[in-house]
């Protein structure tokens, strides 16, 4: 296996966290300013769900992480950019935990149950309390936005790795080996 890539594993856990993140940040846009109503409801328990499954998946992520570490970094950069790529790595680490549990503990102060998908309910980690509750979900709206923006960051910065600086940062987290890593 190339020494320079993530372990297939990770790369897969990776993109799935994406889309799942992505699919759960898009639902509470969508459902924010609806009346109530089922479709409402029905969101909101997707969004839990999911929120659920990102805390899941982030966990079994840092294990993987524990027993595959990532692969060797060879690109060259200016120091600058190695440390605002691993400051947005940490505090994306941090967000993808931070977040559900904040989601969970404002759930639990609202006095609604979070389960997952109808098969085990997880329990209320605060007992119910309106102020708590209201302050939990500007923080939880508040850490959304923060996380989407460092989503963004990492995006375009591997995206300008990709094609403006065509140093092959995006491979390393690709399905697929380049044609010239094939060749190797």
């Amino acid at each position: 296996m190339n020494e320079e890539r993530y372990h297939p594993i990770a790369i897969l856990i990776h993109w799935l966290m994406a889309g799942v993140i992505l699919v759960t940040w898009s639902i509470a846009t969508v459902i924010s300013d609806m009346p109530l109503s089922p479709t409402r409801i029905t969101g909101y328990s997707w969004h839990k769900w999911l929120g659920v499954t990102i805390l899941f998946l982030v966990i079994m992520r840092m294990l993987w992480r524990g027993f595959y570490p990532p692969p060797k970094f060879t690109i060259v950069m200016p120091l600058w950019q190695k440390r605002v790529m691993q400051l947005t790595h940490i505090s994306l680490y941090i967000l993808m935990i931070t977040l559900p549990l904040v989601g969970w503990l404002m759930s639990s102060a609202k006095g609604f149950s979070v389960n997952y998908f109808g098969l085990f309910e997880l329990p209320d980690l605060v007992e119910k309390n309106k102020e708590l509750g209201i302050f939990l979900k500007e923080t939880h709206e508040i850490l959304a936005n923060i996380l989407v923006g460092l989503v963004l960051i990492h995006v375009f910065a591997a995206l300008k790795h990709q094609l403006i600086d065509k140093d092959g940062l995006l491979s390393r987290m690709a399905f697929t080996q380049s044609k010239k890593e094939r060749s190797l």
